[in-house]
C-alpha cells in the first residue's frame, strides 16, 4: 500500500495534520498504537481540566468562606467523577474516528517501524508494509523517570495513574513543581489531601518568571501546601499501603507519591536510525527549520522537543502539510506559544520572558500591576496575583499573568504580543469594565 501522506501517532498534532491533508486531497493514513487524542485527551489536558473544572466550586466556596460569606461543603463522588472521564473520552474518540472517516483518512492501528527513508512496517493485527511519499511523525512523549524515582502504579505514581484513583488520599506527595504538579495538587487539595510539594530547582514553576513563582508560593502556602524547593529525593520506597520519601537529610512517609518530573519522547522501535534521523538529549527527534527530520519526513509536537504543548503540536502540524503542499516555503516561524496553568490561581506566559531578552542582549522595562482591586477577582474572593508587561524598543515584548481566571486573558495577551503593540496602540482600544481585560490594559499602561 502506499500513500501520498503517512502520519505516525494520533495526538492533537498527528490528527490536525492528517485532517488537513485529507481535505487537500492528499491520500492521507494515520498509525496509532494506543488511543486516538494521545495523551492530552487521554491522560493529560482534557482529563485534568476536567477534574478542575468539577473541583471548581470547592474553590469558589472556599474563597467565601475565607470572606465569611458562606458557609457549608460540598461534597465530590470520585468514582462518579472517573465515570464521566471515560465516557467523555470515549466521546470524543468516536467523534475523532467519525471525521478521519468522513475525509477518507485511512486509520491503522499497530506500532509503526521505518524500514528505509520511504517504507515503514506497522506491526498489529495485521503486519503490513507502508510506502509514502511524505511522513509526519507524531509520537508525542511519555512521563520522565529517574533511577531511585521509578513509579509502580500502585503507590507510587506517574501522572497517568492518579488521574485513573477512585479514593483520595490523605497525605500525597508531587515530586515536580511543574503545570502537571501544580494542577493535579490543586485538583487532590480541593478533596482534602494534604499536599507536599518537592522541587529540585530553586524555586516552583521554574520555566515561569521568577515573580511568578513567588506569588505562587505565596498562595500555595495559604492553602497549607508543604512546600520543599532545592530539594532532591534521593528514593522512593514503596510499602504496602503507604511511600517512604528518602531526602538528603530526612524521610518521611506518606499515602501516595506522584512523580511529575517533565516528559521524554516516545521514539522507541520507530527505526529511526534506518531512515537517517538523527536525536539529541534524551531521544528529542532533531529537526531543520523546515520542522523537518530527513527529507520528505518531518518531527511534530512533543518528539521534536521545542514545545511540549497541544495547541503548538497542531500548529505544527498544519504547517507540515502546507509546506507539502508548497503553500507556505518559509521555516517554521519560532515565535513564543502562549502557555497556561490551570486551577483556583491560573498562570499565564505569551512572548518572551525577561531570562530570553536578557540572553538576546536586548534591554527591556517592566510595567505591572495588581490584580487586587479588580472587580472581577474581588467579586469571586480572589484579591491576588498580578500581570507583568515587558517592553523591548518601545512595544511589547511578554507578557505574564497570575490570579484568578487569567487564562481568559492569554489569546488577547498573544495577539498584543504577535503585533508588538506600542503605548499609542493600546491607548486607543477599549477595554471592557468590569473585566479583567482591564487590568490588562492597566498593566500595559501602567496605572496603578
Amino acid at each position: 500500500m502506499k500513500y501520498e501522506l503517512v502520519v505516525i501517532g494520533a495526538g492533537p498534532g498527528g490528527y490536525a495534520a492528517s485532517l488537513k491533508g485529507a481535505k487537500n486531497g492528499l491520500k492521507t493514513a494515520l498509525i496509532e498504537a494506543d488511543l486516538l487524542g494521545g495523551t492530552c485527551l487521554n491522560r493529560g489536558c482534557i482529563p485534568t481540566k476536567l477534574f478542575l473544572g468539577a473541583t471548581e466550586p470547592i474553590a469558589g466556596l472556599k474563597a467565601q468562606q475565607r470572606l465569611r460569606l458562606a458557609s457549608g461543603e460540598i461534597k465530590i463522588d470520585l468514582k462518579k467523577l472517573q465515570q464521566r472521564k471515560k465516557s467523555l473520552i470515549s466521546a470524543t474518540h468516536r467523534a475523532m474516528t467519525a471525521n478521519l472517516k468522513k475525509l477518507g483518512v485511512d486509520l491503522i492501528s499497530g506500532q509503526a517501524r521505518l524500514l528505509n527513508s520511504s517504507t515503514l512496517e506497522v506491526s498489529g493485527a495485521d503486519k503490513q508494509k507502508i510506502e509514502f511519499d511524505h511522513l509526519i511523525i507524531a509520537t508525542g512523549s511519555k512521563n520522565a523517570t529517574l533511577p531511585g524515582l521509578i513509579p509502580d502504579h500502585q503507590n507510587i505514581l506517574d501522572s497517568n495513574d492518579i488521574l485513573d484513583l477512585e479514593s483520595v488520599p490523605e497525605k500525597l506527595a508531587i515530586i515536580g513543581a511543574g503545570a502537571i504538579g501544580i494542577e493535579l495538587g490543586q485538583f487532590f487539595s480541593r478533596l482534602g489531601s494534604q499536599i507536599v510539594l518537592i522541587e529540585a530547582k530553586n524555586r516552583v514553576v521554574p520555566a515561569e518568571d521568577p515573580d511568578i513563582s513567588k506569588e505562587l508560593e505565596k498562595v500555595l502556602k495559604r492553602e497549607k501546601w508543604t512546600i520543599k524547593t532545592n530539594t532532591l529525593v534521593q528514593k522512593l520506597e514503596s510499602n504496602q499501603n503507604s511511600v517512604t520519601l528518602h531526602l538528603r537529610d530526612e524521610k518521611f512517609e506518606v499515602d501516595k507519591c506522584l512523580v511529575a518530573i517533565g516528559r521524554s519522547p516516545n521514539i522507541e522501535n520507530l527505526g529511526l536510525d534506518d531512515a537517517s534521523i538523527e536525536t539529541y538529549g534524551p531521544g528529542w527527534i532533531k529537526t531543520n527549520d523546515y520542522l523537518q527530520a530527513a527529507p520528505h519526513i518531518y518531527a511534530i509536537g512533543d518528539v521534536n522537543g521545542q514545545t511540549l504543548l497541544a495547541h503548538a503540536a497542531s500548529n505544527q502540524g498544519e504547517y507540515c502539510i502546507d509546506h507539502i503542499l508548497g503553500q507556505n516555503k518559509n521555516p517554521y516561524p519560532q515565535n513564543p506559544i502562549p502557555s497556561c496553568i490551570y486551577g483556583s490561581f491560573e498562570i499565564i506566559r505569551t512572548g518572551l520572558t525577561a531570562a530570553q531578552l536578557e540572553a538576546q542582549g536586548k534591554e527591556f522595562s517592566v510595567t505591572k500591576t495588581s490584580l487586587i482591586a479588580n472587580p472581577i477577582a474581588q467579586a469571586h474572593g480572589a484579591g491576588y496575583g498580578f500581570i507583568k508587561v515587558l517592553w523591548s524598543e518601545g512595544r511589547v515584548a511578554g507578557i505574564t499573568a497570575i490570579g484568578y481566571n487569567v487564562s481568559h486573558l492569554v489569546t488577547l495577551a498573544q495577539v498584543i504580543v504577535d503585533q508588538a503593540w506600542s503605548r499609542d496602540e493600546v491607548e486607543k482600544h477599549v477595554f471592557a469594565h468590569p473585566t479583567l481585560d482591564e487590568s490588562l490594559k492597566e498593566a500595559l499602561l501602567n496605572i496603578t
